[in-house]
């Protein structure tokens, strides 16, 4: 762990020093620490950069900053248990449905949608997303805390739905209404924006329960109940103090699925943060390279077959050869290093393990189809 002086906030990284951390993504966050009223910021160990802010931060004001949080606000994972009979991952990718359409109105699945649509926003619902959201069916790995496992109801060999997804075009929505009035500057109501937020927190909540029953039923099984569900873009009021994170999941005392890649293991950790850490945990692996870079380097390195069949025998099903070498495993960080730093640290104790077995990304095309839709949107 690394203190580094600011004129008017500290600065935390909670990684080894044998852990890779770019130093622009240090430098945007002593950028963020000079801002008016910034207190702390507490970089995880998948700290790298983003657009005008760090990712994998958490960070503490007495001012309200949009910006921080970000356009895709609400967006997180969740973990849903699957009961199914057979498993053979080629059978089960070819039943994945389209999650980059809206589901059809006699679609099942909106039976899990109570009372009313969180901001009335019906665009993208039930849709995925681009860029490293994704839905994977996975099976429990190794159990390292049986007792805190079994409290979930999971076991070693049992199957999980793990979705990652956010607020589609609703946070972009009401970042962009920030913006083009204030810039990067601070929220002149924050109330105003909260609730804003608000809506979109639940909206990303209430997508990722769509998108989980909507596989479910496609797959044969029961829709179910997320046994975790963390958002890692949003602002908390936390002792009267504005907590924004930006890749960061709430770690207080809180079960977090921390995604791996699409050919390693994820894992689920239980959070015990405090405040040096702004009460957070990482939420990934974290990207080591750019997108540009690793369809750069990967499409000199892989083939497109070697990256739908992953190191951990599962299928990737994903139409978009682009996003196939940018969302390669290759282009992110050991996910075992950023939970040794997270252990080293004490801020969270690994649980379980999830091993993928089908991840989808976006659905295979045919060369009508995809230059009829386009990319669409993350």
């Amino acid at each position: 762990m690394s203190q580094h002086p600011s004129p008017t906030a500290t600065v935390t990284v909670f990684a080894s020093p044998t852990s890779w951390i770019e130093s622009d993504a240090v430098a945007q966050c002593h950028q963020v620490a000079a801002l008016d009223g910034m207190m702390h910021v507490a970089a995880m160990p998948d700290l790298h950069p983003g657009k005008g802010a760090p990712i994998g931060a958490a960070m503490t004001s007495a001012v309200l900053y949009p910006f921080l949080v970000g356009s895709d606000i609400g967006c997180g994972i969740a973990v849903f248990p699957i009961k199914l009979r057979r498993v053979v991952p080629e059978k089960l990718a070819a039943r994945f449905p389209d999650l980059d359409r809206v589901p059809d109105a006699d679609d099942p699945a909106w039976g899990v949608v109570k009372g009313d649509i969180p901001a009335g926003h019906v665009e993208g619902l039930g849709t995925v997303g681009r860029g490293n959201h994704f839905v994977e069916l996975a099976r429990i790995g190794t159990v390292f805390e049986p007792e805190h496992a079994s409290r979930l109801g999971l076991d070693a060999g049992d199957l999980v739905l793990v979705v990652h997804s956010g607020s589609r075009g609703l946070g972009e929505r009401i970042l962009r209404a920030h913006t083009e009035v204030h810039g990067a500057g601070p929220a002149p109501d924050p109330g105003a924006y909260l609730a804003l937020h608000d809506d979109a927190v639940r909206w990303g909540s209430l997508n990722r329960r769509l998108l989980a029953a909507r596989v479910a039923h496609a797959l044969g099984a029961e829709p179910t109940e997320p046994m975790v569900d963390q958002c890692h873009n949003l602002v908390e009021v936390r002792d009267g103090l504005y907590l924004h994170r930006k890749g960061a999941a709430p770690g207080d005392g809180r079960d977090v699925l921390i995604a791996g890649t699409r050919g390693t293991p994820s894992y689920l950790v239980a959070g015990h943060a405090g405040a040096d850490a702004g009460h957070s945990v990482a939420h990934g692996a974290g990207r080591k390279m750019s997108r540009a870079d690793a369809l750069r380097r990967g499409r000199a390195k892989h083939t497109v077959e070697e990256l739908r069949r992953t190191p951990v025998g599962s299928l990737v099903v994903c139409g978009d050869r682009q996003l196939l070498f940018e969302e390669a495993p290759t282009a992110y960080k050991r996910i075992e290093q950023v939970i040794a730093d997270l252990v080293a640290h004490g801020l969270a104790t690994p649980v379980a393990t999830t091993v993928p077995l089908v991840t989808y990304k976006t659905a295979e095309l045919g060369a009508a189809d995809k230059s009829r839709r386009g990319r669409g949107r993350s």
